[in-house]
């Protein structure tokens, strides 16, 4: 049995991203669901607050290692099981890749994650179409500058012809941009690069729909 527990939410961006680290270095892992909208938000239970304070998915456990923050996630993954690199080794693409995942998880993702939105017409009580309108901003002013960039870096993927830590991002922020109904024909390259990375297997077994608990979203 594999000791890598992920606590995972299936519609998580965050989650998603290190699912489909995980998947594509071959690791095998377990999943323990962590419902962020039934009954509450079962990230504010009290056992789930141990493992992460700060209420968000996902947590990884491997071993006596125990991290939160996507990013940091896959970085220690990188640096513990290296087959199948993420970020690459020499300083020109590694940094590149980094700022262009930071691009979309920094940046882009924060703006419309769901304690985000919740607030919206939680709180402040907005409108859905308001809510919408907030949501579609953030996404479109976000990959506007992702595509100009991408235009000088891609290959068949977002730098060059391998896969790495930026197509791990950009995969959950159009999963996303399709969900709430965002545009896209004004971003070629974020397109063609998206429908390459959704014929891998490790992109096709961390879809939202493809996870245990998907049935009960």
């Amino acid at each position: 049995m594999s000791n890598i527990t992920l606590y995972d939410y299936w519609r998580s961006s965050a989650a998603y991203r290190v699912r489909i680290a995980l998947n594509y270095k071959g690791l095998a892992y377990q999943q323990k669901s962590v419902h962020l909208v039934k009954n509450g938000g079962e990230q504010h239970a009290s056992d789930f607050k141990l493992l992460n304070p700060s209420q968000l998915v996902p947590v990884l456990v491997d071993g006596d290692i125990q991290l939160n923050q996507s990013l940091a996630i896959i970085d220690y993954l990188d640096e513990t099981y290296p087959t199948a690199l993420l970020t690459p080794l020499d300083k020109q693409n590694r940094y590149l890749v980094k700022a262009l995942a930071q691009d979309i998880a920094v940046d882009i993702h924060p703006l419309n994650n769901l304690r985000v939105l919740q607030y919206l017409t939680g709180e402040l009580l907005l409108e859905e179409s308001c809510k919408s309108d907030w949501y579609k901003h953030w996404i479109l002013l976000g990959f506007e500058g992702l595509e100009q960039k991408l235009a000088k870096s891609r290959g068949t993927y977002c730098v060059g012809n391998e896969v790495s830590l930026v197509d791990i991002c950009l995969i959950p922020q159009v999963y996303n941009a399709e969900r709430f109904d965002v545009e896209l024909t004004g971003f070629p390259i974020i397109r063609e690069v998206s429908a390459a990375l959704r014929e891998l297997p490790a992109f096709i077994n961390a879809v939202p729909e493809n996870q245990p608990d998907a049935v009960i979203g």
